[in-house]
């Protein structure tokens, strides 16, 4: 832990995270910042790729510190301009699934109480995930391949419903067609070939609001962890799947685990998924970008 004499802050603000639920806290957010002794810049992009703009011109500007409110999609457009830079990411989860935040110990749907940790300008540094491929990027929390990067593809294509069921009737549908996918995976240079339902890739333990399918995976040991569920009935996916919420999915006999410091995946047609967002088609390739990003944290 280190506390720098943060003094610039940029506050980058998504107004449409949750729906727009938090969004009329941005300025009680930037009020606390400024209370906090920080000179901050608030900012708010029309779209993802002015947002994006805005992350990278903070960064280039040398803010002290990034503040992103709204959810892992929001980190996960922040980290692609934070990664390797002296600018810390602060987190202001206000998004639906807020993974990053519960990494970290941080308030959850509370902006003002999210400030003050980043008043008090305490740091650590955290491993990231560094995708190269067609999909290039870093990510914070997991890596997706297989059903539920299905899933997110089917539900990206609905416009209805809204909301968590969207994903809910899209799994059904995905579930009534899926069959095992054939994989090749190098897992630190070994070769496998193998038929599984999905391979997982944690920087951190969760994703989709606390799904645990990286169960164990740390923030800062250098490492992924790479989780492979073997095949199963459909009944069987359906019953492991409440399992994933308390992580004791890791003791089903379908439930496999590597821990590595880099993997290339590639399967047939199958795109992969990072924080929530959509990467790009396989074959890629996974390594851990150690001590890569330096975050606010609650004083310990």
């Amino acid at each position: 832990m280190t506390r720098p004499a943060t003094r610039r802050c940029a506050l980058l603000v998504n107004p449409s995270a949750a729906r727009g639920k938090h969004y009329g806290a941005a300025g009680a957010v930037h009020a606390r910042l400024v209370a906090g002794e920080l000179d901050v810049t608030r900012m708010e992009g029309a779209d993802g790729a002015e947002t994006a703009d805005l992350a990278r011109w903070a960064v280039d500007e040398e803010f002290d510190v990034l503040a992103v409110m709204g959810g892992d999609g929001m980190v996960h457009l922040a980290v692609q301009a934070l990664a390797g830079s002296s600018t810390a990411l602060g987190v202001i989860a206000t998004g639906t699934g807020n993974d990053v935040a519960r990494y970290l110990g941080l308030p959850r749907g509370k902006p003002v109480a999210a400030a003050e940790v980043i008043c008090r300008q305490v740091t650590r540094l955290m491993d990231l995930g560094q995708v190269t491929g067609s999909g290039s990027a870093y990510f914070a929390t997991v890596l997706a391949t297989g059903f539920d990067s299905l899933v997110n593809e089917r539900a990206n294509q609905m416009t209805w419903p809204r909301g968590q069921m969207r994903y809910n009737l899209a799994t059904l549908a995905e579930l009534r067609v899926f069959e095992p996918l054939p994989y090749t995976l190098e897992l630190d240079g070994d070769r496998v070939g193998l038929a599984a339902m999905l391979v997982a890739v944690g920087n951190g333990p969760s994703y989709g609001g606390g799904l645990r399918m990286c169960e164990g995976a740390l923030l800062d040991d250098g490492l992924l962890d790479v989780v492979i569920i073997k095949p199963m009935s459909k009944p069987e996916l359906l019953a492991v799947y409440p399992r994933l919420f308390r992580g004791t999915h890791v003791t089903h006999r379908a439930y496999e685990h590597h821990r590595v410091s880099q993997v290339s995946i590639a399967a047939p047609g199958l795109v992969a998924y990072a924080d929530g967002e959509r990467l790009g088609p396989l074959p890629l390739h996974v390594r851990s970008a150690q001590a890569a990003l330096r975050v606010c944290v609650p004083t310990r």
